[in-house]
C-alpha cells in the first residue's frame, strides 16, 4: 500500500449507523500507518504482530 493512501470512513454518532443522521466523514492515513508498522516490527509486542499478522499484514 502507498504510504500516501488514504481510507474515508463514514462515522455515525448515534449508534445505530442506519439514520443517515448525524454521520462524520473522516480521511484516515492507512498507509502511513502500515508503514509506520511495518518499521517499528521489532519493537511491537509478539501479540501485535500476530494479530496483525492474522489479518494479512505483509512485512516486507
Amino acid at each position: 500500500m502507498p504510504r500516501q493512501h488514504v481510507e474515508r470512513i463514514v462515522i455515525s454518532s448515534d449508534g445505530d449507523g442506519d439514520s443517515g443522521e448525524d454521520q462524520e466523514q473522516r480521511e484516515l492515513r492507512l498507509g502511513a500507518w502500515v508503514g509506520n508498522q511495518r518499521s517499528r516490527a521489532a519493537t511491537l509486542s509478539p501479540e501485535r504482530v500476530e494479530q496483525l499478522s492474522a489479518i494479512g499484514m505483509r512485512w516486507a
